[in-house]
C-alpha cells in the first residue's frame, strides 16, 4: 500500500503528466491551425461560395487541428475512452500511409501518437477547466485573428472576369495568353501533356486540332517571371539562373489577366527545365520550384503563349 507521502508523489507525478500532455496538444494544435489557415488562404478560398470556403477550411486545413482538440478533450474527461480513441487513429493512419517507411510512420506518426494517448490516460492535469480552456480557447482565438487579415487581403485581388486571350506586354516581354479552353485548362496535367496539348492548338486558342498546329507553346521560365502582375501593374519580375531565384519590386498575386483567382490552380508549369527529368513550375505569388515533368497536381496546370501581335 501507498502511505501518504508517496501518495501525494505519485499524484504530482500525475499531474505533471497530464500536464505535458496538454501542452503537448496546445503546441502541435496551435502550430497546425496557423499553418492549416495560411495554407488554406495560399491554395484554397477559390470558391465563389463562402460556404464552400468555409467548408473547405474547416474540413480539410483545421481537420487535423480539430481531431487532436477532441481527442484531448475526451480523454481529459475519459482516460480510457480516449487511449482507445488514440490507439485506432494510431492503427488507421499505419493503414493510410502504408506506403511509407516504418521510420516515418511508425517513428513519426504511430509512436508519438501512442504516447500522447499513454500520458492522458495516466496524467490528471487538474485543474481539468483549465486545460479545457488552454486547448480550446488558443486555436480559436488564432482563426479570429488570422482568418479576417487573410480574408481582407484576398478582397484586394484584382479579377476583371475576362478569361479570354490576353495580351500582357511590359518588362520586356511581349505575349498573348491562350483563353479558357484546352491552352488553359481548370485541371491538372503533366509537363509533357502540357507540351503536347500546345503542339495541336488551333490558332484562337479554343481547339485541339488533328494536325500539328505549332503556335502555341509554354513560356520559359524568364518570360513568366516578368510577366507577373498585381494589381493591373507588371511586378518587376526578373529571373536569375545563377541562383535559380526570381526576384521582384512588388509581390505578384493571383489576379487577372495571367491567373483567375476563383480557379483552384496556383502553379504553370514553364517550358525551362531544370534537368532532364524536371521542369521549372511558377506559383501565382512569384516563386519558382522544380517538380518532376511526368507528375500530375491537383493545383498544377498550365497557360500556353504566343508572341504578342
Amino acid at each position: 500500500m501507498l502511505n501518504g507521502s508517496n501518495l501525494e508523489q505519485r499524484n504530482r507525478m500525475r499531474i505533471f503528466v497530464g500536464w505535458m500532455a496538454v501542452l503537448v496538444t496546445v503546441f502541435f494544435t496551435n502550430f497546425w491551425t496557423y499553418w492549416g489557415i495560411i495554407e488554406n488562404f495560399h491554395e484554397g478560398w477559390y470558391s465563389e461560395s463562402l460556404i464552400e470556403n468555409l467548408s473547405m477550411l474547416f474540413l480539410q486545413y483545421l481537420l487535423f487541428s480539430i481531431v487532436f482538440i477532441m481527442l484531448a478533450v475526451l480523454s481529459i474527461k475519459k482516460p480510457k475512452f480516449g487511449l482507445g480513441l488514440h490507439i485506432g487513429l494510431g492503427i488507421f493512419l499505419a493503414w493510410f500511409f502504408r506506403g511509407a517507411s516504418f521510420s516515418v510512420i511508425g517513428l513519426l506518426i504511430v509512436l508519438p501518437i501512442l504516447s500522447l494517448g499513454l500520458m492522458y490516460f495516466y496524467g490528471r492535469p487538474e485543474p481539468r477547466k483549465w486545460a479545457y480552456r488552454l486547448i480550446i480557447i488558443l486555436p480559436l482565438v488564432i482563426i479570429l485573428i488570422v482568418t479576417p487579415i487573410k480574408i481582407y487581403q484576398l478582397s484586394q485581388r484584382v479579377n476583371d472576369g475576362d478569361f479570354g486571350m490576353r495580351l500582357v506586354e511590359g518588362n520586356g516581354v511581349s505575349l498573348l495568353w491562350a483563353p479558357r479552353g484546352p491552352g488553359w485548362p481548370d485541371g491538372s496535367v503533366s509537363y509533357y501533356e502540357a507540351l503536347e496539348r500546345c503542339k495541336y492548338l488551333s490558332e484562337d486558342g479554343t481547339t485541339l486540332m488533328q494536325e500539328e498546329q505549332n503556335i502555341w507553346r509554354l513560356p520559359t521560365v524568364d518570360e513568366t517571371v516578368r510577366s507577373m502582375m498585381i494589381h493591373n501593374k507588371n511586378a518587376g519580375g526578373r529571373w536569375d539562373p545563377g541562383t535559380e531565384k526570381a526576384y521582384y519590386e512588388i509581390t505578384p498575386d493571383k489576379e487577372t489577366p495571367i491567373w483567375d483567382s476563383h480557379s483552384r490552380i496556383i502553379y504553370y508549369w514553364v517550358q525551362s527545365e531544370s534537368d532532364s527529368d524536371k521542369a521549372y513550375i511558377i506559383v501565382y505569388d512569384g516563386g519558382v520550384f522544380e517538380r518532376y515533368k511526368d507528375r500530375k497536381y491537383g493545383y498544377l496546370s498550365f497557360r500556353a503563349v504566343k508572341t504578342g501581335e
